[in-house]
């Protein structure tokens, strides 16, 4: 790939992120409030992204740049290796703006979030900050150069992507869930739950299927 056509790949994912993130948040975590007022769709400003949303946007986006099944995994697998450093500090931003609360804890770790909580919370932000960016990244960097999984297109972000939801499942179980949506079973699933439940069931397919055709 030349510099050229990497530039234009950033372009292209950039959309895919911010079209993809926008559209998941409306369609996954508050449809009918966006189905009544359909202008607030493009009122990026006042909040509202889904990390799922943003994904299919950039796989999306990678397939439509690349115009090709092959080159479009190889793509998506370099990302895969990248995409945890970019995990890590938006997960911090989601902490320092306070966009992301922890449920209610009697643990000395704790956090106060001034002016919107009175009571200690989980510093879920942090938990993921540290699972999906720092433990992700050493891992999938790991993979990528001791493993001979980047020989084969599509394994590497099939293993991210079963990795993450792991990740993500563990560190819902500390989050709040949208105040929109609330728990969707009495058990204390959240949409954050489901959506990397069935991620992590394309992962896996996707990461099978990849060793299986190379074998082929």
């Amino acid at each position: 790939m030349t510099r050229r056509e990497l530039d234009d790949l950033f372009s292209w994912i950039i959309l895919g992120v911010i079209i993809g993130g926008r559209l998941g948040y409306v369609l996954f975590y508050n449809p009918w409030f966006f189905l009544s007022h359909p202008l607030e769709i493009f009122a990026v400003w006042h909040g509202g992204m889904s990390f799922h949303g943003g994904l299919i946007g950039v796989i999306a986006a990678t397939f439509l740049f690349t115009r090709s099944w092959t080159r479009g995994l190889r793509v998506l697998d370099l990302i895969s290796v990248a995409a945890p450093i970019g995990l890590f500090f938006g997960r911090i931003a989601n902490f320092i703006n306070i966009e992301v609360m922890g449920r209610p804890t009697d643990s000395p770790i704790g956090v106060f979030f001034r002016g919107v909580s009175d009571v200690p919370r989980h510093p879920s932000p942090i938990y993921e900050a540290l699972s999906e960016g720092v433990l992700l990244f050493i891992i999938m960097l790991y993979l990528y150069r001791y493993t001979k999984l980047r020989n084969y297109p599509g394994a590497l972000c099939g293993a991210m992507g079963m990795l993450y939801a792991v990740f993500r499942i563990i560190c819902e179980q500390f989050r709040s869930p949208d105040i929109q949506i609330g728990f969707l079973t009495s058990w204390g699933l959240t949409m954050g739950g489901l959506l990397s439940a069935i991620m992590f069931l394309c992962g896996a397919g996707l990461f099978f299927a990849a060793i299986r055709r190379f074998h082929k």
